[in-house]
């Protein structure tokens, strides 16, 4: 269950609105490296989270609650910068005061850079979607259930969204966006921290590989810590901590090499009749003729 408060996670304030800024913003919304993601990816993983200890759990709850702030504060802040955006043509061809909200850039190029669905669908607000007016769609949403792999992929997930972040504080002179922004920064920081300290928490390296609970012996051993060198130029893999030395798990040496390949070039059936393939496809005489 979820409550609300009417007042914003942070203060949102725009001095000099930028309908341009806006459509950026919407990437930090909508965007696959967005709050509206990892809001979702965190509750989900926390709704189906099977463990002894309630903690993860409730750490997901607790920071997907805080993301839904975030996008709360982001629609905001999308609606404040469109406060002053030209809506018809009469304005972008002579309405003097737009292009001086807009820092003397003319209107008419103000309208043309704008996201068109901030006028047409939403009023000037914002909506789920990213900068190109993508509808989010769920697809980077990961809750594997595994709660290790999940950790990692939420480092990911924050990862991302803080380098989304900081491209966005650098694409603006507002100081109260960059205000916003750094209050943003500093949760993605501090979320890429406690996400790794549950994979320490859990025993760091030995959780690896993942899932824990298979039986390494089942697997084909000969390859699980060797770097498979692809090329065909005779360059050797890269070297690094990668290539050799114990690998991070504590169960094996890492070790590098050439790889042939083990199979056989694959030799398909004929095509069925009826399938709408050519005929020489169809009969493999025809084809050897």
């Amino acid at each position: 269950m979820l409550y609300h408060d009417k007042r914003l996670q942070y203060p949102v304030r725009v001095e000099k609105p930028d309908p341009l800024f806006a459509r950026q913003l919407q990437q930090a919304i909508g965007g696959i490296e967005g709050e509206i993601r990892v809001c979702l990816q965190y509750f989900f993983q926390a709704w189906g989270a099977r463990a002894p200890n309630n903690k993860y759990r409730d750490l997901l709850l607790n920071t997907a609650t805080e993301e839904m702030g975030h996008v709360e504060m982001l629609a905001t802040a999308v609606a404040l910068n469109l406060e002053k955006a030209p809506l018809q043509a009469e304005e972008a061809a002579s309405d003097a005061i737009v292009g001086a909200v807009m820092g003397g850039e003319s209107a008419r190029h103000v309208m043309e850079g704008m996201l068109q669905r901030h006028i047409l669908s939403t009023g000037l607000a914002a909506f789920p979607a990213n900068s190109d007016g993508v509808p989010f769609d769920c697809s980077h949403i990961y809750a594997s259930g595994n709660i290790v792999a999940d950790m990692y992929c939420n480092v990911a997930a924050e990862a991302t969204g803080r380098t989304l972040a900081v491209r966005l504080y650098n694409s603006t002179n507002d100081p109260g966006m960059k205000d916003m922004l750094h209050f943003m920064i500093a949760r993605d920081t501090m979320h890429q921290q406690q996400w790794l300290a549950v994979v320490e928490e859990l025993g760091g390296a030995e959780t690896l590989p993942i899932p824990n609970s298979f039986d390494q012996s089942k697997e084909h051993t000969d390859y699980s810590y060797f770097l498979m060198g692809t090329q065909r130029d005779g360059k050797k893999p890269p070297s690094g901590r990668f290539s050799h030395g114990p690998s991070l798990d504590g169960r094996g040496e890492f070790s590098a090499g050439h790889f042939e390949p083990l199979g056989e070039e694959p030799v398909l059936g004929p095509a069925r009749p009826h399938s709408g393939a050519q005929r020489e496809q169809i009969d493999r005489r025809m084809a050897a003729e």
